[in-house]
């Protein structure tokens, strides 16, 4: 059984469990599990079975795609309130992960049980409507990825990036690289030549964006 201070944060993050009656929500979190997990830990793999329905108190998880050559693509993240869409594709067609879940940062969550999952599927509309809401919100997202990758130039998608984070950013080049499944190399010879334009100012794990609307310009050429 979750602690009250557990049960109460979940709730908050996702209150369509809240619509549950009060004996039924009891009886789920009963068979809940609470798991703290370290940043760097591979939450599920490809071609690994799914064990159950991951919901976020803390933290988040990283979804990647890799390829035979080491090369990594970012599908997407997941942060407390939102579910795992690869997560609930494979419960719903009882196949394996196609792709690698990584903690980003230490996650606090709680795992649902697929047979919990499947029975708050089946019977609880709030439940439902959640889970099919994200999908359609993270399918969005994916096709944006799609076409960016299909149609923009590298240089143009880590301008988009940087201005969409927090400046100055504290990150690596080659995370940078992994998140637009890129090189190093590549990333890094470009930032240089973002610096030399005099749009974004560089430092040791560190980049600072000093000039937001010419990167903006570029992004949308």
């Amino acid at each position: 059984m979750l602690s009250t201070d557990l049960r109460t944060r979940l709730l908050q993050h996702y209150p369509a469990l809240a619509e549950l009656p009060a004996t039924e929500l009891d009886m789920l979190l009963a068979s809940a599990m609470v798991m703290p997990v370290p940043t760097g830990t591979v939450i599920f793999d490809e071609n690994q079975p799914c064990q159950g329905f991951p919901m976020l108190l803390s933290g988040s998880i990283r979804v990647i795609k890799s390829a035979p050559s080491g090369r990594e693509l970012q599908l997407y993240r997941v942060s407390p309130g939102e579910s795992c869409i690869l997560t609930s594709s494979c419960l719903l067609g009882h196949t394996r992960y196609q792709a690698r879940g990584i903690a980003e940062l230490p996650l606090e969550m709680v795992l649902l049980s697929a047979p919990a999952f499947h029975t708050l599927m089946g019977t609880h509309q709030a439940f439902r409507d959640y889970v099919f809401h994200l999908f359609s919100d993270r399918l969005t997202d994916l096709m944006q990825l799609v076409s960016a990758v299909a149609f923009q130039k590298l240089d143009q998608r880590l301008a988009a990036l940087l201005i969409a984070k927090p400046s100055p950013l504290r990150t690596t080049h080659q995370a940078l690289a992994d998140e637009l499944g890129s090189a190093r190399e590549m990333v890094s010879r470009l930032l240089k030549g973002f610096a030399e334009q005099g749009w974004v100012r560089l430092a040791r794990e560190q980049i600072e964006v000093v000039d937001i609307a010419a990167l903006k310009r570029f992004a949308e050429l």
